[in-house]
């Protein structure tokens, strides 16, 4: 188990994931309530943000790294100020989340430890095209013995709790005896069923979405192919 500061509300959380996974996108929804749209790759951003987490305020530190491989070093450098680490892989892309392994490693060589205060989480859980099952996701999780969600950083799905779970897994290396959670489990079971609602409608809207370009393009294929039968008859 990895030290850290025992009476310090003071709490760096580090993001860590491949490029263009939603770390930046993640971290901004959380901290700004704003979705950035653009994907403009961070080499590394510092965000603070005072949060109450079961009745205790903590102040955060986050770190927004790099996923490209070239900052691999500099990774090193944030990984060691980090308390806890929030891994993120996008459901869309499978290389993504076979990396996941290679970010824990990392930590915990750092670290020089044999486990870490570690959210694991797929991103972009509204979109339809999904690479990786739920399944998936939780089993690593298991093998890792880290707290797993899927989130969208689009939709707002799972952000705040994200990083609230982050908070958790860090105070309960401390020594905190912190709750996993003040709800009561009919809170917990109301909010799980709204993130649902929310997920299914976000799933049907990206579908209509999907049906509307493919109509588009069908419609544009038919008429390019009339205008080459059209251009075909005037040559002869």
């Amino acid at each position: 188990v990895c030290s850290s500061d025992l009476m310090s509300k003071d709490i760096t959380i580090v993001v860590l994931g491949s490029g263009g996974v939603g770390k930046s996108a993640l971290t901004i929804q959380f901290v700004n309530n704003n979705f950035i749209e653009e994907y403009d790759p961070t080499i590394e951003d510092s965000y603070r943000k005072q949060v109450s987490v079961d009745g205790e305020t903590h102040n955060l530190e986050i770190l927004d790294t790099a996923g490209q491989e070239e900052f691999k070093s500099m990774r090193d450098q944030y990984m060691s100020t980090g308390d806890g680490y929030i891994l993120v892989y996008s459901i869309v892309d499978r290389s993504s989340f076979e990396e996941i392994n290679t970010f824990r490693e990392q930590i915990l060589r750092v670290k020089d430890c044999d486990s870490a205060p570690i959210v694991l989480v797929g991103n972009k859980c509204d979109l339809e095209s999904r690479e990786i099952s739920n399944a998936e996701g939780k089993e690593l999780a298991k093998e890792f013995g880290v707290k797993f969600l899927e989130a969208s950083a689009k939709t707002r799905v799972n952000v705040e709790q994200t990083f609230f779970d982050a908070v958790r897994e860090v105070l309960k290396e401390r020594g905190g005896g912190v709750p996993e959670s003040n709800e009561t489990p009919k809170e917990r079971e109301a909010r799980e069923k709204k993130e649902k609602k929310q997920l299914e409608k976000d799933q049907k809207e990206a579908e209509k979405r999907r049906q509307k370009e493919a109509k588009e393009r069908e419609k544009a294929e038919k008429q390019a192919k009339k205008e080459a039968e059209k251009a075909e008859k005037a040559k002869k």
